[in-house]
């Protein structure tokens, strides 16, 4: 029962993600609320009420479930997608060093995720590491790139983007 109802939550809050449908969203949000209450231990409910509030625009209400969904668990795929959601969340809500703390344990957890290296890149740009940031964005640019000019360069492109602040004065 809790599962099939969860797995209906599911395909529904996709629907109005998919179609950006405010009330698709909400009818599925309400759902989850419902399972999240009845369930209140189960790390995939938590973690999934998180993303439909996420999908609706309601980040700050989005938080707490993240964070209970990890605390209670989570692993795996739903795992990765929350500390995306989590730390691209306190991003975009001015929360910038939590931002980074998260989605540098996404990045650790989960090396080969791109997005989460590219949400990292931004907060760490809102954290004023510069630096961190574009070395983090160039090197995902160039190791996922086919524009043949870009890949003509990439061997010096991403040399300076590990050594940004050196100048050929630096090296005589």
């Amino acid at each position: 029962m809790k599962q099939n109802l969860l797995t209906q939550a599911v395909q529904l809050r996709e629907e109005g993600r998919a179609k950006q449908d405010l009330s698709i969203l909400a009818r599925a949000r309400q759902m989850l609320l419902v399972l999240a209450t009845s369930y209140p231990n189960d790390p995939e409910i938590q973690f999934q009420t998180g993303v439909a509030h996420d999908n609706s625009g309601l980040g700050k209400e989005a938080v707490p479930y993240y964070v209970k969904a990890i605390e209670l668990g989570l692993s795996g795929p739903d795992l990765e997608r929350c500390l995306l959601g989590l730390g691209s969340t306190y991003r975009y809500l001015g929360y910038y060093q939590k931002s980074v703390e998260i989605l540098q344990h996404g990045v650790r957890e989960f090396p080969d995720n791109r997005a989460l290296q590219a949400h990292l890149s931004l907060a760490l740009y809102n954290t004023e590491q510069y630096k961190e940031a574009v070395e983090l964005l160039m090197t995902n640019l160039l190791e996922t790139t086919s524009d043949e000019k870009l890949q003509y360069f990439k061997h010096g492109l991403l040399y300076y983007a590990q050594h940004l602040d050196e100048t050929w004065d630096d090296k005589t």
